[in-house]
């Protein structure tokens, strides 16, 4: 038992990066987390960290260590959740990461609505500017858009989401609407720097044809919020999904354009290891932001509208 408690707190220590941060994390002294590492070693007859006041490092022992004692980790964590009521019943610890803006606007309100719903499951919702890695971050859930390149995890549609051309009609009023995609590389765009992709580069297909336009402009950020309200201020024209953007469209303070054009999709998935499919909190969590965002579509966000 001490040899798998010493696992955990060896792989908590490297999520946490530094001896202070551990002990933060145990509630227990820096020293006692010293003491505790040291000892580890003596036991093991290696060094697994090289250690400076600032950071910490695996030696070649301890990156093997560590590896090793996460997959152990895990079978066991498996092997408790197979063996366990936990099937029959949502209990226990949630774990889900979002981004930042649809976690506040649209997560965070699911999960108000879950946690009424399933009282036994508590959840942690850890909101963050990029996805992050589910694995690496002992994460349940992520919440991600658009193409899924990991094929290591289950993923699971909730909600279709278009993206989508728009600009506030002062903006229009003053420079004119765009007719075909071409037409955006005379006009001040607002463009995002967000999860890698190919900088100012829009992509729009009709039927066979694809167009893919350079844009421009005096503003960018990697903030998806901040674009918007540029937008909304009348700043230049903005490509955003539709989830984001759907209530200005209704109100009027943004107007579509190049409406006969369609954009990559940025569909909304919930993924999660696929060793996770089995746990009933997993299960329940991902049926019920199905079916809520099922009735959101039907509230007036999502394909089905018109505008």
């Amino acid at each position: 038992m001490r040899q798998l408690s010493d696992l955990a707190f060896f792989s908590l220590m490297i999520k946490c990066g530094s001896l202070s941060a551990t002990a933060r994390e145990l509630d227990v002294t820096p020293s006692a987390v010293s003491k505790r590492l040291v000892q580890m070693e003596r036991r093991l007859g290696v060094r697994l960290l090289n250690r400076t006041t600032r950071r910490l490092s695996l030696t070649n022992e301890g990156e093997v260590y560590l590896e090793t004692a996460r997959r152990i980790l895990a079978d066991i964590e498996e092997l408790e959740r197979l063996v366990s009521s936990s099937r029959a019943a949502p209990r226990g610890l949630l774990k889900v990461n979002a981004t930042l803006g649809f976690g506040r606007n649209y997560i965070a309100p699911a999960i108000s609505a879950f946690a009424r719903r399933f009282p036994e499951v508590t959840v942690q919702l850890h909101l963050t500017d990029r996805p992050l890695n589910l694995a690496e971050e002992a994460l349940d859930v992520g919440i991600r858009f658009g193409e899924l390149p990991d094929a290591r995890v289950v993923a699971r549609k909730i909600a279709d989401n278009r993206r989508l051309i728009c600009a506030a009609p002062g903006y229009l009023k003053q420079f004119g609407r765009p007719q075909v995609p071409d037409d955006l590389t005379r006009h001040n765009c607002l463009v995002l720097r967000q999860n890698d992709a190919a900088y100012g580069i829009w992509r729009f297909s009709k039927g066979r044809k694809i167009d893919t336009v350079k844009v421009r402009g005096g503003l960018s950020s990697n903030d998806g919020e901040v674009a918007l309200n540029w937008a909304l201020d009348g700043h230049g024209i903005l490509m955003r999904s539709e989830w984001d953007i759907a209530k200005y469209l209704r109100s009027g303070r943004l107007e579509l354009l190049l409406e006969d054009y369609a954009l990559p999709p940025a569909d909304i998935f919930a993924i999660y290891p696929e060793k996770h499919n089995l746990s009933a909190k997993v299960r329940a969590f991902v049926d019920f932001l199905v079916a809520h965002f099922g009735e959101s579509s039907k509230r007036g966000v999502g394909r089905k509208i018109r505008w």
